[in-house]
């Protein structure tokens, strides 16, 4: 597929959480072939030192860390900014969709869920908007999912944080609107990214998703991220506190 070229993005810093693999890994080489300055944070360094030589664009900033240490999320986004010169947009990618059956979920389990899922996103936000306010404003988008709204039952914990994320999404678009930051949410589909065809997918799986949805293929991660790519250009500049459901008509509100 041919995609768009977004000439404001051209130079634009953006940190993106969870930058090394799938949906992430394909951002973090879009944005660099669009010419953004892109600084990004993963816990696998050895698959963020893969996509870092995949980039086609300005080599990106990284910084190896575990999105539950909050502090040192905080400072990746305070020192990417001064390395980038400033930040304008954040994306919180970050999430981890382990399968696990609610009568075995632990009050530990349920909190790390959060942690890994919901938690740091508001703690990115805190750190980062301030930054993009003195640059003028500019766009978060945080990571939802559609599963939810499928009501998938494979994961709770999971599937109670990525809900959560559209109250996020809404209560900091009216918060930050007057600092000229938009903020949205993007709730993926079933995108078949390595993980997923690695761990979840069977034919049955891919079988009953084709029948829920409108269109009759699989969705890939650069397909994907076109609509993040517009959210954080001067395209995007008029949408704030709305979902966008990128999953082919599976799902729908």
């Amino acid at each position: 597929m041919a995609y768009a070229n977004y000439p404001s993005l051209k130079d634009r810093p953006v940190f993106i959480t969870g930058g090394a693999a799938g949906i992430g890994a394909s951002l973090v080489r879009l944005f660099s072939t669009q010419g953004a300055k892109v600084a990004f944070v993963d816990i696998n360094e050895e698959a963020a030192q893969k996509v870092i030589g995949e980039c086609t664009g300005p080599k990106p900033w990284f910084r190896q860390l575990d999105l539950r240490d909050t502090d040192a999320l905080k400072t990746a986004i305070d020192d990417a900014a001064a390395e980038l010169g400033g930040l304008k947009a954040l994306i919180n990618n970050a999430a981890h969709d382990d399968r696990h059956d609610w009568r075995e979920v632990t009050k530990d389990y349920w909190d790390d869920r959060f942690a890994v899922n919901l938690r740091h996103q508001f703690f990115a936000i805190q750190a980062a908007a301030p930054i993009i306010a003195e640059n003028g404003g500019g766009a978060i988008v945080n990571m939802g999912s559609a599963s939810w709204l499928l009501k998938e039952d494979m994961f709770p914990g999971y599937a109670t944080a990525k809900s959560a994320v559209q109250g996020l999404t809404t209560t900091m678009a009216k918060t930050l609107g007057p600092m000229n930051i938009r903020v949205n949410t993007v709730l993926p589909g079933w995108v078949f990214t390595q993980r997923q065809l690695e761990k979840w997918w069977t034919p049955e799986g891919e079988e009953s998703s084709m029948e829920m949805q409108c269109i009759k293929r699989r969705l890939y991660p650069d397909e994907h991220n076109q609509i993040i790519l517009w959210l954080c250009a001067d395209d995007g500049s008029a949408a704030t506190a709305q979902s966008f459901i990128i999953d082919l008509g599976r799902a729908g509100i």
